[in-house]
């Protein structure tokens, strides 16, 4: 198939998070499975800087950009201005003979420039929320602006709308009826997220990353992400200060892009006495992000909000047991003996790291489980054919409906 996926940011865009490498990795799969994708994405890297190539091909993926009015209105409330987006939607499936359009993400404004392109030439229309459908999550009051404004007019015209997990289809069910656009079942698939796992075969040097940043030979917890509150740091530092006390050689590496926290959480850090055990190492991608994975033994995440976590996936395909909260929305892992899922809260969060840390042998059958999990349900090959089959169905749907 002709494939056009739309999204606000895409490689190497690493600072917009877990969206950036799901959609990446989907499409770089799409393309190894024989597909033609086309990303039309803008030309923001980070919330300072741009990317100044327009067009490119990535790993077998063409990608076209254009430019953002204003990089740093995407930098501060992640908005984009992009310029010419819906002639250059318009141009790409003409030419390219697109069969289905996927947008990523609902409320942006390369949806509302795409959508009723895509809508004028008879594609198929999907979207992918990304895990950030929820009203009490991500900027609240913008999201209910956005959706009293636009977002009927904007929902009705999906044809498709693709999960990540059950709870976000019932997310999507809700908030589409509200908007007086209710979702018919046979318009919505749950697809996960997936991995590469030949990319997590053979790992840099644990050992070299624990020298550089100071680890020691204890155990490491690793939390992978963004330094934003929905993360749940500020639940994490307390809760490691207490699991320690049983576990005194245990390290604690917090790695991702600060988002105005990191002096708050260095400060909570030595206010619970764990100010040398917390290392913050800011933004890891490519080796050394592998390396840091290579280094832990245990992966937490007391997120709430989260899609489907590629952080969480990632670390189960290296063999870490994970400690996550029910907003992580992985009720996978604890029936696969692959981490603990418990209570956002410091007590719970504390027991489970002092299990995990004090019994290496218990993390090791973890680690061995998680990465069963993956490979049975989490590659991309597996969710491309998933994927295909919603294509499929969708685009029989528009041509019985143009005939």
């Amino acid at each position: 198939m002709n494939l056009l996926h739309v999204i606000p940011y895409y490689a190497p865009a690493w600072a917009y998070g877990g969206v950036v490498r799901a959609a990446t990795d989907l499409t770089r799969a799409l393309a190894a499975a024989g597909h033609t994708v086309w990303v039309l994405t803008t030309d923001t890297l980070s919330p300072a800087a741009r990317i100044a190539a327009r067009e490119e091909t990535i790993d077998g993926v063409r990608v076209m950009r254009v430019r953002n009015a204003s990089n740093a209105l995407r930098g501060r409330l992640n908005l984009a201005s992009p310029l010419g987006m819906g002639r250059a939607a318009r141009r790409l499936i003409r030419e390219q003979g697109i069969d289905v359009v996927h947008c990523h993400e609902l409320r942006t404004v390369e949806n509302l420039a795409v959508a009723p392109v895509a809508n004028a030439l008879g594609v198929p229309l999907v979207v992918s929320p990304h895990g950030t459908l929820p009203l009490d999550t991500g900027r609240p009051a913008i999201k209910r602006g956005w959706d009293r404004l636009v977002g009927r007019g904007l929902m009705r015209r999906f044809d498709h709308v693709i999960a990540l997990t059950a709870d976000e289809a019932a997310d999507a069910r809700a908030i589409w009826a509200a908007r007086g656009a209710p979702l018919p079942g046979d318009r919505i698939s749950v697809v996960p997220n997936g991995v590469h796992l030949a990319e997590f075969a053979a790992l840099p040097s644990g050992e070299a990353f624990r020298a550089r940043w100071n680890l020691g030979g204890g155990p490491v917890v690793l939390f992978l992400g963004r330094l934003h509150a929905r993360k749940g740091l500020h639940l994490l530092i307390p809760a490691f200060a207490g699991a320690v006390r049983d576990a005194p050689d245990a390290r604690l590496l917090i790695a991702g892009p600060d988002e105005g926290m990191l002096a708050a959480l260095r400060d909570l850090a030595r206010a619970h006495d764990v100010g040398e055990r917390v290392i913050f190492t800011g933004m890891l991608a490519g080796q050394d992000k592998l390396a840091a994975l290579a280094a832990a033994d245990v992966f937490a995440l007391p997120a709430v909000g989260e899609g489907f976590s590629m952080a969480v996936l990632e670390a189960m395909a290296c063999k870490l047991p994970v400690v996550l909260t029910p907003g992580c929305h992985f009720p996978e892992v604890e029936p696969a003996g692959a981490g603990l899922v418990v209570e956002r809260a410091v007590e719970p969060l504390r027991e489970a790291l002092r299990a995990l840390l004090t019994d290496a042998p218990r993390r090791a059958s973890m680690g061995h489980s998680a990465r069963e999990l993956v490979g049975a349900r989490f590659t991309w090959p597996q969710v491309v054919a998933r994927l295909e089959a919603v294509y499929d169905r969708v685009a029989s749907r528009q041509k019985g409906a143009s005939q």
